[in-house]
């Protein structure tokens, strides 16, 4: 689709109505993850029986401790998700037209770089982005944009920078290269999707035709709201309940023993803080806090991979993201995320 004046741009200029496209039914779908679940019991089951010293805690155990910790991680993430709604609605209906964008460079890149600093000004966690970022492409801005938004908000925020502070203060660079890393991966990202021939074509088809059905709803601001409320609802919080079940059951799947023994290899330092990240999906305004318990053991470089891989691609946020982009999409951003986390996790602890 030819790229217009930014200022000028809709959503229901860049969304075209999804009428042809077919996807699987919602009964199709819950049997889907009907048949994950009940594969991840029976995974459960097989493991105790083919390695019952592999964990210390009898199944029954660790089966209440992964629903304790998806509970958990449940509850932590839920005020965040509903904030972000409130906020992706405020954006959607309640600003009027051109009031954002007048305020935005006109060059593709600088609109980017101060996209990626909004979350200095709406400090919401990474839960809570995903809908706020649906907003603002149901606003008009576009796909390379807005992933540059949801990269760096996570972490360039000040709630985020000051917990960050309290845990490492100025030590080993670890604040420092956080800041600077999110701000860095999430930039690349936006610049290497803003290549991409149809940026459109990276969003599913089901976003696209809540966009259109957005963008048509009749009615006052109100009746909009109410609309735009509901349709959030469903499309984030199923994502949030699942990633939450994914969180808690690969957690107790994957000894922590493991991960904490390689800890003081460099290299492998970092790639096992990445996975450990990626399984335990602390919300971003208290990992640095989690990650401090660690800092004794493994090197500074893998705690800030750690800091940067959590906020942006654990299985909690994978989900979510999945609500909006397509699979192929999110393997992109893993990719850039985790190569770019282990460079610069590389670095610091060349420098420390």
């Amino acid at each position: 689709m030819t790229r217009t004046d930014p200022t000028q741009r809709t959503a229901a200029s860049r969304y075209e109505p999804a009428t042809a496209r077919l996807g699987p039914s919602p009964q199709a779908r819950a049997l889907l993850w009907l048949g994950v679940g009940l594969a991840v019991v029976a995974g459960l089951f097989l493991i105790d029986w083919l390695a019952p010293t592999l964990f210390p805690a009898s199944l029954p155990t660790r089966a209440q401790d992964g629903l304790t910790l998806a509970i958990s991680v449940l509850i932590e993430s839920l005020p965040f998700v509903a904030l972000g709604v409130v906020l992706s609605i405020v954006v959607q209906v309640w600003v009027p037209p051109g009031v954002i964008e007048r305020w935005m460079p006109r060059r593709a890149w600088a609109r980017r770089a101060v996209l990626s600093l909004l979350g200095m000004i709406v400090p919401v966690c990474e839960c809570g982005n995903v809908p706020f970022a649906r907003g603002l492409l149901m606003r008009g801005f576009s796909v390379p944009e807005t992933l540059t938004f949801l990269i760096a908000a996570p972490i360039v925020n000040p709630i985020v920078i000051i917990t960050t502070h309290q845990a490492f203060g100025f030590s080993d660079g670890i604040l420092i290269a956080r800041i600077l890393g999110g701000y860095a991966i999430a930039n690349l990202i936006g610049w290497l999707y803003s290549r991409h021939p149809s940026p459109d074509a990276l969003l599913t088809d089901r976003f696209r035709d809540t966009c259109e059905l957005v963008v048509h709803e009749p009615g006052g601001k109100w009746r909009r709201t109410i609309a735009q409320f509901v349709i959030e609802l469903r499309a984030v919080m199923p994502a949030l309940i699942i990633g939450s079940a994914l969180a808690g059951a690969v957690q107790v799947l994957i000894p922590r023993e493991a991960l904490v023994a390689i800890g003081s290899n460099p290299a492998l330092s970092i790639v096992a803080m990445m996975l450990l990240a990626m399984v335990v999906s602390i919300c971003s305004n208290v990992d640095a806090f989690f990650a401090l318990s660690f800092a004794s053991t493994f090197t500074p470089g893998s705690i800030v991979a750690f800091l940067l891989v959590g906020p942006l691609v654990d299985v909690k946020m994978l989900a979510l993201l999945r609500t909006t982009f397509t699979w192929r999409t999110l393997g992109g951003i893993v990719a850039v995320v985790v190569l770019s986390a282990f460079a610069i996790g590389a670095a610091v602890n060349l420098l420390a």
